[in-house]
This record gives C-alpha cells, sequence and structure tokens, in this order.
C-alpha cells in the first residue's frame, strides 16, 4: 500500500530525462502529487504559487539560476523558509558543494546517480517527520482550544462572582488607577464603572490624617512590597455625593514572576449599619446611665 497521500513533492531538474526517473522511482511507493521544475526560476514560481509544499529535491548544477541561488531565494521567503530541501550532486563534487549547501539552508543530499532505495528512504524519513509534526501540532491546538473554553469558563464564572458580591471590588494599577469595579462598588460610590475607571483610588478614598497628600499610593505600595496583603483596615470611601462611607477593606498585591506588582486588588464591606448599631449601644448606654 502507497503512502503519504496528500503530501506535495517539488522535484527540480533541468534535464527531463531525470525528472522522469526520479518521477518514476517516487510513484512507485508513494501516493505523493509529484510537481516538476526544469529551472530555478520555474521552481521559484511554483513554490511560491502552490501553497503546502513539503518538500524540495534540487539539482544544484543547473543554467542560469543554480541550486544555491534557488534555495537561497527560497530561504528569505515567508512563505517558503522552513520547507526542507534535498540537493542533487554528483559524486565527485559533493565534498565541494555540501558544505556551501548546508550554507544555505539545504537539509540532506543525494548523489547522482540516484540509488533507489536511498532516495525513497530520504523522503520518507522528511515525510514521516513532517507526518510527527503535524500531529504534535493538532495535539497542541486541541490542547490550547480545550485549555481556553476552560479559561472562558472560569472567567464567566469569575464574572458571575464579582457581579453578585455583596463587597465593593476595584482593581488598581501600581499608580492607583481604577481599572476594574463590580456592581457593589459602583452602588456604594455612587458611580457607573466607566466613570470609576478614570478615577484613581485617592479620588475616592479618604486619607488618614497621619498620610499625606500625595503620597497615598506610596504608603500603599511600600507595605504591600513587603507583606503582600493586608486586610481588616477600617476607613472611610468619598461617594460621588459627598457622602463618607465607612468601610471594612483589605488589599491584596497581584506580581509577575519578576515580583513586581501588576495589580492591587480592594475588597471593601460597607460598615454604615454596624456604625449606626455601635452608635444607638452608645446612646443607649450613656440614657441608662444618666441620673
Amino acid at each position: 500500500m502507497k503512502q503519504y497521500s496528500g503530501f506535495k513533492l517539488l522535484i527540480v531538474d533541468d534535464h527531463e530525462r531525470n525528472l522522469f526517473t526520479l518521477r518514476t522511482l517516487v510513484q512507485q511507493h508513494m501516493d505523493v502529487e509529484i510537481l516538476e521544475a526544469t529551472s530555478g526560476g520555474q521552481a521559484l514560481d511554483i513554490a511560491l504559487g502552490q501553497p503546502d509544499i513539503d518538500l524540495i529535491i534540487l539539482d544544484i548544477q543547473m543554467p542560469e539560476m543554480d541550486g544555491f541561488q534557488t534555495a537561497s531565494m527560497l530561504k528569505i521567503r515567508k512563505r517558503t523558509r522552513d520547507i526542507p530541501i534535498i540537493f542533487l550532486t554528483a559524486a565527485f563534487k559533493s565534498e565541494v558543494f555540501q558544505q556551501k549547501g548546508y550554507e544555505v539552508g539545504a537539509a540532506d543530499y543525494l548523489l547522482k546517480p540516484i540509488d533507489d532505495n536511498q532516495l525513497i528512504n530520504k523522503i520518507s524519513t522528511y515525510f514521516r517527520l513532517i507526518e510527527k509534526e503535524r500531529e504534535l501540532n493538532r495535539e497542541l491546538e486541541k490542547k490550547v482550544a480545550e485549555r481556553t473554553a476552560e479559561l472562558a469558563q472560569a472567567n464567566t464564572h469569575l464574572e458571575n462572582i464579582l457581579n453578585y458580591m455583596g463587597e465593593a471590588l476595584l482593581v488598581l494599577d501600581p499608580e492607583g488607577r481604577i481599572t476594574r469595579a463590580n456592581p457593589a462598588a459602583c452602588q456604594m460610590l455612587g458611580y457607573t464603572e466607566e466613570a470609576l475607571n478614570n478615577l484613581s483610588i485617592g479620588d475616592v478614598f479618604e486619607e488618614q490624617e497621619d498620610e499625606q497628600a500625595g503620597a497615598f499610593m506610596g504608603i500603599w505600595l511600600e507595605a504591600l512590597i513587603r507583606v503582600g496583603a493586608i486586610s481588616k483596615i477600617e476607613a472611610r470611601f468619598i461617594a460621588r455625593d459627598g457622602r463618607r462611607v465607612p468601610i471594612l477593606f483589605s488589599r491584596t498585591a497581584i506580581k509577575n514572576a519578576q515580583s513586581e506588582i501588576t495589580d492591587i486588588i480592594c475588597i471593601a464591606k460597607n460598615m454604615t449599619g454596624y456604625v449606626r448599631d455601635e452608635q444607638a449601644e452608645e446612646t443607649g448606654a450613656v440614657a441608662n446611665d444618666a441620673p
């Protein structure tokens, strides 16, 4: 049974008899599509105009444009640079030609007169390698597709969590600009997400008394570089209408492979109800203590 159906082989030789011999030998053993050229220029036209050529057998000694020149032209073109080239050369010139051939991109050599078994074995070897590469690429594409689907599902799940979580979530870049806000943050602050994405954290966060204006993110970054995460900090958001919203918040640094902070995740819980309850309890306690 003949192998390698669907493969394309380009044979280049300026002698019709050599083309016939090579074509006949290959067709006896393989079910491949054979393309023929009798000059370097014709070979370039075929290679550039015919997609998916898998292997080129190229005679070195040809008039006008020899095999070395043809190979060099093929290797500088993106479409043809990766096609393996097997050079044909006369045995008595093999040592002279081999080094030069490898310099211009030859993958292998065949010596004239052609040995039938050597020809078929070399072509089979390259076709098997191409088959293996295609199989690996298919497996890789399959894994990439599966991984992409998993990531899409995970992102959907994450989006659902962010959209329905009760706490406000803000994502900041290292300069303190808001790059993401979930619906709870938008509702708490009275902004749309688009509006929040034009602000910095200093625009919506009340600075502590011991923090100097403009040093806000520097203090945060310095702390996050040291410990990576800080939780359960009492602070206040400044809403769009000027309200001060008491919060209990945490901030976490996201770092890259070089341990550089790329994002800061802030999660804040609205403590307004708790503050009112505490104030009510304190008021009641004072009233009970009154004479």
